[in-house]
């Protein structure tokens, strides 16, 4: 692994934050109820990453500011599919994804309320 220091840690967490969503929905044993929820929490939980690699990459200061609160977004979505979630399979994994959830969204909160200034 790289041992450089990370010039964009948030880009690591937010990747990172995906793989536990992919692996956490792996998990889940998929039927009729649990599917739409388990595809939703995919989609939203590994789209906060790639709105953050989208924003790193904007081409103006509004659309960095659009792109992040998307992601703030996608991270509040993603607490709630966690929230529906528990009513498949009750763990220690939603209740730390759903963590990482809330403190992405204070994140992205805090960046748009600087940029806001």
């Amino acid at each position: 692994m790289d041992q450089r220091p990370n010039k964009y840690p948030l880009e690591n967490r937010t990747a990172e934050f995906s793989r536990r969503i992919i692996q956490f929905c792996k998990s889940l044993k998929q039927d009729s109820v649990s599917r739409p929820i388990i595809d939703q929490l995919m989609r939203s939980g590994t789209s906060i990453g790639a709105n953050y690699m989208e924003a790193n990459n904007a081409s103006s200061k509004k659309d960095f500011r659009n792109k992040i609160f998307i992601c703030k977004k996608e991270a509040q979505e993603t607490k709630y599919w966690l929230a529906m979630s528990k009513e498949i399979i009750a763990t220690e994994e939603v209740k730390s994804l759903s963590q990482e959830a809330q403190e992405l969204t204070m994140i992205f909160q805090s960046i748009v309320s600087k940029i806001d200034k």
